[in-house]
């Protein structure tokens, strides 16, 4: 996956830093914002992972995030199993309702329509959503093979935590949705978005968190995450390493959530051997 959009980090970054020492020997930066001034600083001292450090784990197949992220509840359900959230007729966005019958009324719906269904076992809720459990019957290439099914786990957003009406869900950029946990935090933050990334998918890179923070203004709360994406590039090439941050944010006075995807930088790198390492400019 070659990442797009606004993203020639060399070039972007080296316009950033040059663009932050003006403004500094000149102890003012006119016609820019100081908002953004205060955003390029905190770029600018940013200490990121060493090149081996960040290699290490991208090439790790046994390494997907840092100590203390997010576990699902389901991590533990022996076997193959599924969790996903039911979503609107476009699939664009989760759907939430406080309502325990109008959540089982649209997974009701949406088992009936989806191509692996199966029979209802019970249902559980906690303080951010009702979860729907089914047994899904697997085809002869899916779930567990030598079993007739697999357990699925359906869930629906309650609106009181979170409210992701009309958010494009695979837009990276933009409106993600309006977090209503009273009153809001810095761990509500780091919460929905760790819980959040297990439903992200970028094809067809591998992709690692390499690190989970967060961070707040005189006004916002928000979290970030620091991303490694891996796209091999074909026999005998070096593969592309891209370095991402992802900030999710919100005000502390509650509502609307942002997202920002910010390209850092890229690198080539490759296994030698088994040992990772990277390739030369």
């Amino acid at each position: 996956m070659q990442i797009t959009g606004r993203e020639k980090h060399g070039t972007k970054m080296k316009i950033k830093t040059f663009f932050l020492i003006c403004c500094l020997a000149l102890q003012a930066c006119p016609g820019g914002n100081p908002e953004d001034v205060v955003a390029e600083n905190a770029v600018a001292k940013r200490v990121f992972p060493a090149a081996d450090e960040i290699l290490a784990k991208v090439y790790d197949n046994l390494y997907q995030s840092p100590a203390n992220f997010y576990v699902d509840e389901r991590t533990d359900t022996p076997g193959s199993y599924t969790v996903y959230h039911v979503k609107d007729a476009s699939a664009s966005f989760e759907l939430c309702t406080n309502d325990y019958y109008q959540a089982l009324d649209w997974e009701a719906a949406d088992n009936d329509s989806r191509l692996v269904n199966g029979y209802f076992v019970g249902s559980l809720e906690n303080n951010r959503y009702f979860e729907f459990v089914r047994e899904l019957s697997n085809t002869g290439d899916s779930g567990n093979n030598n079993e007739p099914t697999s357990p699925g786990f359906a869930r629906v957003f309650k609106c009181d935590y979170v409210n992701r009406d009309n958010v494009d869900r695979n837009v990276r950029n933009g409106d993600a949705g309006d977090l209503n946990v009273i009153p809001p935090s810095a761990a509500a933050m780091q919460t929905f978005t760790e819980y959040m990334w297990q439903f992200t998918f970028f094809w067809p890179a591998t992709k690692k968190v390499l690190e989970s923070f967060s961070d707040e203004t005189d006004t916002r709360y928000q979290h970030t995450l620091l991303l490694a994406f891996k796209t091999n590039q074909g026999t005998g090439q070096c593969d592309l390493i891209e370095i991402v941050e992802w900030v999710f944010s919100v005000g502390k006075n509650g509502g609307q959530m942002t997202k920002e995807f910010i390209p850092l930088y890229d690198m080539r790198a490759r296994l030698n051997n088994g040992v990772a390492e990277k390739c030369a400019d």
